[in-house]
């Protein structure tokens, strides 16, 4: 199951998604990697969906990601005495650690001394969203003072939000870790780290992690973005969470946000996932909106590697319809010759410093000087695939590795239809092996040419240093 589009697909499953025919009809409708949210949800129904996946994955003998997010540490503040209240503009509110004391009209507990660490007068704490906006004018160790400056609504458990502040707060709580090794017990594919504020997060959970799963970065924090290069570097794929980013910062800097981001990664060669509210209104509609339908086409556009759906197809009436609207929208907007343009302006012009950036742009003229069928990266530790992916060749690429896990990874990554495939031993044997694949899987036919990408040696990460041109003969 070739896909004609070079766009990712990630769908979210949930309760409108758990059975083996929804996830199949959501595979078939163009779902390439599959996210399991443990934010929602108990161990035991997201290992009945991983296991959907993995046989759905051996009948079609197609690799599929998966990708486990982990929940993030969600600030919180306690209960109220009567479930909520309603908070007047100029009314002031003190927010203490006192979590056994029900909150009222004039306090609430808030327990999480972390915030009050990090607080200065002046700092705007924001709840439910940014629905209510409170500012802080004294604070101690244990509480804080502070003036409504938008009223609203505010009821137990309501999220909070301190936008500009960096938290002395670990972005792996123990809920993540026990989260995690489970997770990396079943086998997935990709970690979503959410709450990302440092590099030193990143570090962190590559620590725990080992190798043994890709490291996404959720960038859902205005420090994040302060310190994007740095985390760019330290993960090995990104995903711009809107949704935090947008209640964090003024919404109006997000579309901008968003594209420096996507052109950061293609820079460093690293996939970038674009999520939160992209077919929102499919939540409850068969049809979104026109807005929504731009807002997919301008994250393809702007280059990103995969586009996600939330809510859409884990808890929405529709969820094969939003996976076969946003497949229809990328195929759509990558038919378009100004996308095709502007998507495969190369990157390693700017900053080429090793000999695989030299392959990269090597290959991305090639295929366009001589029309090839497809660029096939023999890749053992996904390297050589994602170095041509940067470049957004035109044509498709084949990732060929003998790892399985590293299969599954490059189902996020931009243009690269994955191939499980044995160890080579030479470069005339992985010439043979790339023809045969690229005419099974219905890519090329006889006489076509075909660029081969790889490193010598073989199987050594980092080394791609070998460009063959070949015809399938």
């Amino acid at each position: 199951m070739h896909r004609t589009r070079n766009a990712k697909i990630v769908a979210t499953l949930g309760p409108a998604s758990s059975d083996r025919e929804t996830i199949e009809a959501l595979f078939n409708a163009g779902v390439d990697v599959f996210r399991l949210n443990f934010s929602h949800g108990v161990h035991a129904d997201h290992k009945a969906r991983l296991d959907i996946i993995r046989s759905i994955e051996r009948d079609r003998e197609r690799p599929i990601g998966i990708l486990l997010d982990l929940q993030g540490p969600k600030l919180r503040l306690g209960a109220f005495a009567e479930g909520a209240v309603t908070l007047q503009a100029g009314d002031l509110f003190r927010l203490d650690m006192d979590h056994e004391m029900l909150g009222d009209q004039h306090r609430a507990p808030l327990a999480h001394p972390e915030i009050y660490a990090a607080l200065v007068v002046g700092t705007d704490l924001l709840i439910d969203d940014g629905r209510v906006r409170l500012r802080v004018e004294s604070f101690g160790p244990e509480h804080a003072e502070t003036r409504v400056i938008i009223g609203g609504r505010v009821s137990d458990r309501k999220g909070v939000n301190v936008p500009g502040v960096v938290l002395p707060l670990s972005a792996m709580t123990d809920k993540h870790r026990a989260d995690l090794d489970y997770g990396l017990s079943l086998g997935v594919d990709w970690v979503a780290l959410s709450f990302v504020q440092r590099v030193e997060d990143i570090q962190e959970i590559k620590r725990i992690v080992r190798g043994r799963a890709g490291i996404v970065a959720k960038l859902e924090k205005p420090a994040a973005i302060d310190s994007l290069n740095e985390i760019v570097a330290a993960s090995d794929a990104l995903m711009v969470a809107r949704g935090d980013l947008g209640v964090e910062m003024p919404p109006e800097q997000v579309p901008a946000i968003q594209k420096r981001i996507v052109r950061a990664c293609r820079k460093a060669g690293k996939p970038v996932i674009v999520a939160t509210q992209m077919l929102e209104s499919m939540i409850s509609a068969p049809v979104p909106t026109r807005a929504e339908a731009s807002d997919v086409a301008t994250a393809i556009y702007d280059g990103a590697d995969a586009v996600m759906l939330s809510a859409e197809s884990a808890s929405g009436s529709y969820p094969h319809d939003a996976v076969r609207i946003m497949d229809s929208i990328i195929a759509q907007t990558e038919a378009d010759p100004h996308c095709r343009e502007t998507v495969a302006t190369g990157v390693s012009d700017e900053c080429a410093t090793l000999a695989s950036d030299g392959i990269g742009v090597a290959v991305r003229s090639v295929a366009s000087a001589l029309k090839v069928a497809a660029v096939v990266a023999y890749t053992s530790s996904g390297y050589s695939a994602l170095r041509m992916a940067r470049e957004r060749p035109y044509a498709p690429i084949v990732g060929m590795t003998p790892r399985a896990a590293i299969a599954r990874r490059l189902a996020l990554a931009w243009g690269i239809y994955p191939v499980l495939c044995h160890e080579v031993s030479d470069v005339v044997e992985m010439s043979e092996w790339a023809c045969r694949t690229v005419c099974r899987e219905g890519i090329a036919q006889l006489g076509d040419t075909v660029v081969i990408s790889a490193g010598i040696p073989f199987g050594t990460s980092g080394t791609t240093n070998l460009l063959r041109i070949t015809e399938v003969s």
